[in-house]
C-alpha cells in the first residue's frame, strides 16, 4: 500500500521540481510577450516582431542564470506548440471556397519561390540551407514556416542564425507589404477581390494579411485571409517534401547525430488538428480558444527565440542573405500579379 501511494507521490514531486525549474524562464518570456502585445495595441507595431526585438535586448537572461532551462523550453517546445495549434484554422470548407483557379495559382507560386530562392542562393554564393528556410517562410506563412522548416533541416553552426534572420527579415518585408501592396492593386486598377486574392497569396504573415486585406474592404480583407489560410495549408505538404528531399539527397548530412524525423510531431498535430475541424470533430469555441492559444504561444515563443540571439551573429549573415529574401518577396509578388492577368482578375 506504502509502495502505490509513493509512486504518485514521486511523479508529483519530480513535475513540481521541472515547473520550478522552469517557471522562471517561462514568466520572462511571458512578460516580454504582454509588453509586445501592449506596444502593439498602442503602436500598431506587429506584435511578433516586437516580441522578438524585445527578447533580443534581454539576451543576457539565456546566457546563464535560473531563466536558462524555461526560455529554452518556450523558444522550442512552446513556439512547436503554437505552430501545431494553427490546424485549428484549417478545414475542407476553406479549400472550396477559395476557389480552383487561386489553388492552383497559389500552389505555383509557393513551387516556384522555393525552386527561385534556391537558384538565386547558388548565384549569390549562398548554402542550400538558407534558401529552403527563407525560400518557404516567404512562400508559405513567414515566421511559423521558418519554424516549422527549421525542425527538419539538417543543423550547423549557422542554423540558429540563419533562423533569426529569417524570422526578422519575413517580419519587416510583411509589414512593408502591408501598406505598400495595397496601393499597388490600386494603381494596378484591381478590384477587390483581386487585391484581396494578391494580398493574401503575397504577404508573409497573417496578422499583416488580415491588416491589408481590411483596409481596403470587407471584401477584400475576406478573400485575402481566405487565400492566406490556404497558404498555411501547405506548410504540412511543403515540410514533408523538404524532409524527404533532404533525407534522399543529402544522405551525409548529420553523421553522429540524430536525424530530424520525417515530419516533426509538430506538424503532424498541425494536420489532424485541421482533419479533426474539416470533419467538425472541434467544437466552434474549442477552435477559437485554440487559434487564440496558438498565437499566445507564437509570441511567447519568438520572444524566447530573440532572447537566445545574439546580434553580432545576425550581422554576421551578409547582404546577400538580404538580397535573397529581398528577392524571393519580389518574384512571389511578381509571379502573383502574372497569374491574376493570365485568370482574367488584373486590372481594366
Amino acid at each position: 500500500m506504502t509502495h502505490a501511494t509513493s509512486l504518485p507521490d514521486s511523479r508529483v514531486r519530480r513535475l513540481g521540481g521541472t515547473v520550478r525549474r522552469l517557471a522562471p524562464g517561462v514568466l520572462a518570456c511571458g512578460v516580454i510577450a504582454l509588453a509586445a502585445q501592449f506596444l502593439s495595441d498602442h503602436y500598431g507595431a506587429p506584435t511578433l516582431l516586437l516580441a522578438l526585438l524585445l527578447g533580443i535586448a534581454f539576451q543576457f537572461l539565456s546566457e546563464e542564470g535560473a531563466a536558462v532551462p524555461g526560455i529554452a523550453f518556450t523558444g522550442k517546445t512552446v513556439l512547436r506548440l503554437g505552430v501545431a495549434l494553427l490546424g485549428a484554422r484549417m478545414s475542407f470548407e476553406l479549400l472550396l471556397g477559395v476557389g480552383l483557379d487561386t489553388i492552383a495559382l497559389v500552389v505555383l507560386a509557393v513551387a516556384a519561390t522555393i525552386g527561385f530562392a534556391l537558384l538565386t542562393a547558388r548565384v549569390l554564393g549562398r548554402g542550400w540551407r538558407i534558401a529552403l528556410l527563407t525560400g518557404g517562410a516567404v512562400a508559405i506563412c513567414g515566421a511559423s514556416a521558418a519554424m516549422a522548416i527549421a525542425a527538419v533541416l539538417p543543423r550547423n553552426e549557422h542554423s540558429e542564425r540563419n533562423l533569426i534572420f529569417t524570422v526578422i527579415s519575413v517580419m519587416l518585408l510583411s509589414t512593408t507589404a502591408m501598406v505598400a501592396y495595397p496601393i499597388i492593386c490600386a494603381a494596378l486598377g484591381f478590384d477587390d477581390k483581386a487585391t484581396g486574392i494578391f494580398l493574401g497569396a503575397t504577404i508573409h504573415d497573417v496578422a499583416q494579411v488580415v491588416g491589408a486585406g481590411f483596409s481596403v474592404s470587407d471584401t477584400a480583407g475576406e478573400a485575402a485571409t481566405l487565400v492566406k489560410l490556404f497558404r498555411v495549408t501547405l506548410l504540412a505538404p511543403v515540410v514533408l517534401v523538404y524532409s524527404l528531399s533532404i533525407r534522399h539527397w543529402v544522405p551525409g548530412e548529420g553523421v553522429g547525430e540524430a536525424r530530424p524525423p520525417l515530419l516533426p510531431g509538430f506538424v503532424v498535430g498541425f494536420i489532424l488538428l485541421a482533419i479533426a475541424n474539416s470533419v467538425g470533430l472541434v467544437p466552434a469555441p474549442a477552435a477559437a480558444f485554440m487559434v487564440d492559444a496558438s498565437r499566445w504561444a507564437l509570441v511567447l515563443g519568438i520572444a524566447a527565440v530573440g532572447m537566445k540571439t545574439s546580434m553580432r551573429s545576425i550581422r554576421e549573415v551578409g547582404v546577400t542573405a538580404i538580397a535573397l529574401v529581398v528577392a524571393e518577396t519580389l518574384f512571389l509578388a511578381v509571379f502573383i500579379l502574372g497569374g491574376l492577368e493570365l485568370l482574367g482578375h488584373g486590372g481594366h
